[in-house]
């Protein structure tokens, strides 16, 4: 221990000559040297600052590319979150609800089939024994719970609906995958003249996007199913010439909903070219019934006039009435029917077109319109009420004066005629919605002739 202290205090002191070596007292001196060690220090500084700097520049960009991709990602988990589907007990429900119960029955993929014509349709089939698979995304355009009660009719006719939406790619490749439909008749949409001034964007994401990824998908299936699907009178737009036939013009639409139905009609036309789809567009012509959408306006109309509430009639800027081709729910039900059992086979199965495959356009109306006043006055009889009523001009909203169809090309073709006159149809709607309602409905919807 007495021979370790003078060693420790020599250790001590040659670490002090070497400390003051490398920086001494005296400034100037060794210069060379501290400036190369102040360098040395620099270069770790800078190192590090440059490490970080990069590190944040990364973490920014990072950032900026999940931002931008945001909309993508929300809308994917929309779609895969809000609906759930696959699994071996939902992939039964699928196969069983697609049997057909008949000889040459027909397998159809209805898609909007919690809708007002596509759950009548969904059910017409079943009942004459084919098989259906309904698709429906079940959104709150109109209050869900109608959709809801419709798919809950439907189960009990063992129609399966899958919650989803015609812009799940993967969806309906695994619906195509797990059924070989014959048919696909295509009735989703996002319907309504005057709401696409509050909400654009969603005639774009359903009748336009929706629509060509659900003809991605029936293109690629094997075998290809022929496409029955839903455009609209509104595409007749500005035209003045009546009744309206399939032959006359439609580029004039007045509404974006009346231009996302036309633009469908030459993307159709389009796959029906380079694919060999097999394609019939129907123009429906203002559609009501029983389980009816509640924005329509003979829906209001009785809504409001139980309620004991004005209701808003329009004329027209010339004074003249408006009048639509008022088209009962069983009719076009009936040719919605007669199209499928009619429409040719697709050509282009396994992803090669072998000839030019059918397309088609009919007009599905009544060819008997009715103006706004005597629809409100016929209202008024079955419900045994007066209407207060509240006329004004028509604003300027995507609306048209009037509607009516020329339906010879469907009689010929289709065997499609007509039935239920619009004083036996609305009966039977106040019939049912007394039944579903009762005579305490309250609240306000938009109207839509």
């Amino acid at each position: 221990m007495e021979k370790a202290a003078p060693v420790a205090f020599a250790s001590a002191k040659m670490r002090a000559l070497k400390e003051d070596e490398l920086f001494p007292s005296t400034p100037g001196k060794f210069k060379i040297e501290r400036s190369h060690q102040f360098h040395r220090q620099y270069q770790r500084c800078f190192a590090s600052s440059t490490t970080i700097f990069l590190w944040v520049i990364f973490l920014i960009a990072l950032t900026a590319s999940f931002l931008s991709f945001q909309p993508f990602l929300s809308s994917s988990s929309r779609l895969s979150s809000a609906h759930s589907w696959g699994g071996l007990q939902w992939e039964r429900q699928v196969r069983v609800s697609a049997s057909p119960r008949r000889p040459s029955g027909l397998t159809v993929l209805v898609t909007g089939a919690a809708g007002f014509i596509g759950s009548h349709c969904s059910l017409a089939l079943r009942k004459r024994g084919d098989g259906i698979v309904g698709l429906d995304n079940f959104n709150s355009y109109y209050d869900p719970s109608l959709k809801k009660a419709r798919r809950s009719h439907l189960s009990s006719h063992s129609i399966f609906i899958v919650d989803g939406d015609i812009n799940d790619a993967r969806l309906l490749s695994k619906l195509f995958d797990i059924v070989p439909f014959s048919h696909v008749l295509h009735l989703a949409a996002q319907a309504g003249v005057r709401y696409a001034i509050e909400n654009p964007s969603s005639y774009i994401h359903s009748n336009i996007a929706g629509l060509v990824t659900l003809l991605e998908a029936v293109k690629s299936a094997d075998p290809q199913p022929a496409f029955i699907w839903a455009s609209s009178s509104s595409v007749y737009g500005l035209n003045d010439i009546v009744p309206f036939s399939e032959s006359h013009r439609t580029d004039r639409p007045a509404s974006l909903y009346a231009a996302t139905k036309k633009a469908g009609e030459e993307i159709t036309h389009t796959y029906n070219h380079i694919h060999g789809l097999s394609i019939t567009g129907l123009r429906f012509f203002t559609v009501y019934g029983p389980w009816g959408r509640p924005d329509m306006a003979y829906f209001f109309f009785t809504k409001a006039i139980l309620a004991g509430k004005p209701i808003t009639i329009y004329r027209g800027r010339d004074g003249l009435n408006l009048a639509r081709d008022f088209t009962y729910i069983d009719d076009i039900v009936r040719g919605c029917l007669a199209a499928l059992d009619t429409a040719g086979k697709s050509t282009g199965s396994g992803g090669k077109k072998r000839g030019a495959a059918p397309y088609r356009i009919f007009n599905l109306g009544n060819t008997s319109p009715v103006n706004v006043p005597t629809l409100v006055s016929i209202l008024e009889r079955h419900l045994k009420l007066k209407a207060k009523k509240h006329v004004i001009e028509m604003p300027s909203n995507g609306d048209v004066p009037f509607t009516h169809a020329n339906i010879t090309l469907a009689m010929a073709e289709l065997g499609y005629k007509p039935t239920t006159n619009i004083d036996a149809g609305l009966k039977k709607f106040v019939k049912w919605y007394i039944s579903y309602y009762g005579h305490a409905a309250r609240g306000i919807f938009k109207t839509n002739l």
